[in-house]
């Protein structure tokens, strides 16, 4: 009921403009009705407005109109991205800070638009022990699942990327994306966002030449296709005898001995180079599991 509405009043919208086209007209054809799912999924996760102010009530004042604006700019190649508005949070256990891109509204729809397109194409792929911004998993999963290794191996390795969000490598995340579609309007889009400022609290813009921030709806699901490629088909297919669970970049590798840990952690480390990215070195530890299975 609600998809049937929904898709006659992106067409009205368009009426009203005096300018609906059909997809014949339209350089790309993407469904209206993925442009609304993608519009309830923002709406559900609520957030703050990018650096143009407008906020969900705002957007959802004229739903029709900014929703229409989204599909036909997708739809016809021009849709370009505002800037990412810049926040500074802390981080827990006093950790320092973190700076989060908060986008528009509007670019949040379309990214959510493009994330639900790959979903279906990606999840199949992704390894079963892959559990951050994944349907159905979650960090109680993970846990669940170490703790249960820790039980068979006495050692683990702490991985952690530093800074992954701000290093991670624009040209791979392509080539990650370029593994699983050809779809063009995919491709483009993705790097008009990769490409997008940040706008810092005083009004500076500043160009990136890496990493995808964090805070913005398609950053998860590149995260995650980045890292599926980087980290978990690379020790599948490289280090088999060795389980891991990974939670977006934070990630746990079971090993049989300190050796063994010690060996793996060195060849991790070198795949992280290759991919342009850096283990840091006072978090990333290798620890002794002293818990054992009762009996």
């Amino acid at each position: 009921m609600m998809s049937i509405r929904s898709t006659s009043a992106l067409r009205g919208a368009g009426r009203k403009r005096g300018r609906m086209t059909g997809p014949k007209d339209k350089s790309f054809a993407i469904p209206k009705l993925l442009v609304w799912e993608a519009w309830r999924q923002v709406k559900a996760n609520k957030g703050a407005p990018g650096v143009d102010g407008q906020d969900l009530d705002a957007f959802e004042a004229d739903l029709e109109g900014n929703l229409y604006k989204v599909w036909n700019r997708m739809s016809s190649g021009t849709w370009f991205a505002a800037p990412v508005r810049a926040v500074e949070i802390p981080k827990p256990h006093g950790g320092g800070t973190r700076m989060l891109g908060v986008p528009t509204i509007a670019d949040r729809v379309a990214q959510t638009t493009v994330a639900m397109f790959l979903e279906p194409l990606v999840e199949p792929r992704f390894h079963q022990d892959s559990y951050g911004y994944r349907p159905g998993r979650s960090p109680h999963d993970a846990l669940a699942v170490c703790r249960q290794r820790c039980w068979k191996y006495d050692w683990a390795i702490d991985l952690d990327v530093q800074k992954f969000f701000d290093e991670v490598p624009w040209d791979l995340i392509v080539r990650a994306v370029e593994a699983v579609t050809d779809c063009r309007w995919v491709l483009l889009y993705v790097k008009r966002w990769l490409h997008a400022p940040l706008q810092h609290p005083d009004g500076t813009l500043e160009q990136r030449s890496r990493g995808t921030p964090q805070g913005s709806a398609i950053s998860p699901c590149l995260a995650n296709l980045f890292l599926h490629y980087a980290f978990d088909s690379w020790m599948a297919r490289e280090i088999p005898g060795c389980p891991f669970e990974r939670f977006a970049d934070d990630v746990i590798v079971h090993c049989k001995s300190r050796a063994q840990a010690e060996a793996v952690l060195a060849r991790i480390a070198e795949r992280m180079n290759e991919v342009g990215l850096r283990l840091h070195p006072d978090k990333t530890r290798i620890v002794y599991c002293k818990e054992k299975a009762p009996g």
